[in-house]
């Protein structure tokens, strides 16, 4: 499938093809990222649920050939933008350039850039300076990108999965908030254990590479994403949303005393949105097709987390965003129909 802008013709998916296609998507994953199953679940989470994807981890975990992995077994283009303090954005979106013809005469064509593809790494994003971090912006918010007075569409489905280094701060440009709220979920890549280690050593320096099977394409990620749309949820599983994204403001009424002594900021309504559509996601995951509340309690910590703005007192103390969203979960219960 090209990133030329041309969208796929969607056929109808079942429930149960919903299911089995991601088996076999994670299946055939799982041949070349060891373990690593719930960072690979919500990557694809996300990719089915329409959104971006923003991942967090030290060097040599394998998040570049996560994505790249992915885009082979959907049988999508991938690119790959290494963000550096020098990056512009005519390097992400293009620009047009001067050609001359046979007649010598010179026109403007566009040359596009790497952000036209199904599948987009953004590799050390916070490398970046703010004015090209938002280069980004127009394409993960409408899947378009506008350069000199005309829009292109983006094919679809178009996924970006950008990746921030924790360790290395000096030299970044941290993400504005406006820009981190535009990821559906935010990620933390776990280090490998002992025997996993041992057997990334195994499949990476042996003699043959282990090779991924195609088992879908862009057509088919298009009308998974429309089928995840369309499962229905309670009145009541989404007022539980709403009430765990207003527990999040230090001045509501429901806050936990931990959002009120450590948080300045709480999550936006998009928060709600992603708890939403990954409960969606993990319902028909799970073989269900309705939403219940532990499919939003399962997302919240990577719809949220990215989103809370914590205070000095946090910071001070070490509180980190997942402590005060846990509390979150076991403060705000859900109130049954």
């Amino acid at each position: 499938m090209s990133g030329t802008g041309q969208q796929p013709t969607v056929s109808p998916l079942t429930a149960e093809q919903f299911r089995a296609t991601a088996a076999a998507i994670e299946r055939e994953v799982g041949k070349v990222i060891v373990g690593q199953r719930e960072l690979v679940r919500h990557t694809l989470i996300t990719l089915l649920a329409g959104g971006n994807a923003l991942l967090e981890g030290v060097p040599g975990l394998g998040k570049t050939m996560l994505i790249r992995t992915l885009a082979q077994v959907i049988d999508c283009t991938f690119s790959r933008i290494q963000f550096t303090p020098d990056l512009m954005p005519a390097d992400i979106v293009g620009t047009n350039v001067i050609v001359e013809d046979e007649s010598g005469r010179r026109t403007f064509r566009f040359e596009a850039g790497p952000i036209f593809a199904n599948l987009v790494l953004a590799d050390e994003i916070n490398r970046a300076t703010p004015k090209t971090q938002s280069a980004l912006l127009e394409a993960m918010q409408e899947h378009s990108v506008t350069v000199a007075k005309t829009t292109r569409r983006l094919a679809e489905p178009f996924f970006v999965l950008a990746t921030q280094n924790p360790l290395e701060m000096e030299g970044t440009y941290p993400l504005p908030e406006a820009q981190l709220d535009r990821f559906l979920l935010k990620l933390d890549v776990p280090f490998p254990s002992e025997d996993e280690l041992v057997e990334i050593a195994n499949r990476t320096t042996g003699a043959e590479e282990p090779r991924p099977e195609v088992v879908a394409d862009g057509q088919a990620i298009v009308a998974m994403q429309e089928l995840a749309r369309a499962v229905p949820i309670a009145p009541h599983v989404t007022a539980y949303a709403a009430r765990l994204l207003k527990a999040t403001h230090p001045n509501d009424g429901n806050a936990p005393p931990m959002v009120r002594s450590y948080v300045r900021y709480g999550a936006s309504p998009r928060g709600m949105q992603a708890m939403i559509l990954a409960g969606k996601i993990i319902a028909l995951l799970d073989g269900r097709y309705n939403v219940a509340f532990d499919d939003l309690r399962a997302a919240a910590l990577p719809a949220l987390r990215h989103r809370l703005i914590l205070n000095f007192e946090a910071q001070a103390e070490g509180i980190t965003t997942d402590e005060v969203i846990g509390e979150i979960l076991r403060e705000v219960l859900p109130c049954e129909q």
